[in-house]
């Protein structure tokens, strides 16, 4: 046997050594690049269960290569639900996807939950409140003021809690919780005291986080993108280009942006290339740190 074996058999290995209890959703985190869809596939398979995704670029149709959506023949293999079911026309948030994964649960009791999106699961283990709906002006009025001023701009306008609550380097979060703060007259911390129980509590679960060594992420990650353009991934922003909109939350797609810009004439592709790689790596970096910080009671694989 290898001293060294290959960290995603090594997590298996884990898995099976102490199966997830069967009664209970198993909860499956990790950074882009990871292998936790793979993970997830095999434990499926091993334990017949079905498989949820929990990562909120994986649901748009227009993002088959770009959000790494498990293959046709994989989801054949297992069924896998909310991949590829939301188009670029549609409103999607992290209440349409708690409220789909209650309908699923209902009908699949055990399911495997796997993604990167740290929102999507604090939201299912901690509970969503359901805010109030923000009226086109207002979130035309803060696109605006984003891209004229930048999120720093933005954050100065937030009540304190608010402040002290958000992750102030992440432009979306600060946009949306000054989109709140105009359009209810409370801030996002007072709304979020009044969380409803959760879903899915974590106690009820088997929640497993993936902690990979930086640079065997890092060096998945450097050939991620390659095996992306590969793919197709050049035709499948393309595709996108008629109907882009760099500020709708489809298009941050890693990778998206910078295409599109090659696209539209603004770089070289093998500039866009290299900035899509860097991008990655970063999106990782943000990820890891999230999970670091939010999942201290899940356990840790890899």
């Amino acid at each position: 046997m290898s001293k060294n074996p290959d960290p995603l058999a090594r997590a298996l290995a884990d898995m099976r050594a102490a199966p997830p209890d069967l009664s209970r959703p198993v909860l499956l985190a990790g950074p882009t690049a990871s292998g936790k869809s793979a993970l997830a596939l095999a434990l499926a398979q091993e334990q017949g269960r079905v498989i949820i995704n929990a990562d909120a670029l994986q649901v748009y149709d227009m993002w088959q290569i770009l959000s790494a959506r498990p293959s046709v023949a994989e989801m054949a293999d297992v069924p896998h639900y909310l991949y590829g079911c939301v188009g670029h026309g549609q409103e999607w948030s992290v209440g349409h996807w708690l409220r789909a994964v209650a309908a699923l649960l209902a009908t699949h009791a055990n399911p495997i939950i796997v993604g990167g999106t740290g929102l999507y699961f604090r939201a299912l283990t901690e509970g969503l409140v359901e805010i109030t709906p923000i009226p086109p002006h207002i979130r035309a009025e803060a696109d605006m003021r984003l891209a004229q001023a930048g999120a720093e701009a933005l954050a100065t306008d937030l009540d304190s809690a608010t402040r002290a609550q958000i992750d102030l380097a992440n432009p979306a979060r600060v946009q949306r919780a000054w989109e709140v703060l105009c359009a209810t007259g409370k801030g996002l911390a007072e709304w979020q005291a009044q969380t409803p129980p959760p879903l899915l509590p974590l106690s009820q679960t088997t929640p497993y986080v993936l902690r990979p060594q930086v640079d065997w992420l890092n060096s998945r990650t450097d050939s991620r993108f390659a095996s992306m353009m590969a793919q197709g991934a050049l035709a499948e922003a393309s595709a996108a280009l008629p109907h882009w909109q760099p500020r709708a939350p489809w298009a941050r797609a890693i990778g998206a942006a910078e295409l599109i810009a090659h696209l539209q004439g603004h770089i070289s592709l093998s500039q866009a290339v290299a900035d899509a790689t860097l991008a990655t790596r970063q999106y990782a970096k943000r990820q890891r740190t999230w999970f670091r910080n939010r999942m201290g009671a899940w356990q840790a694989l890899l």
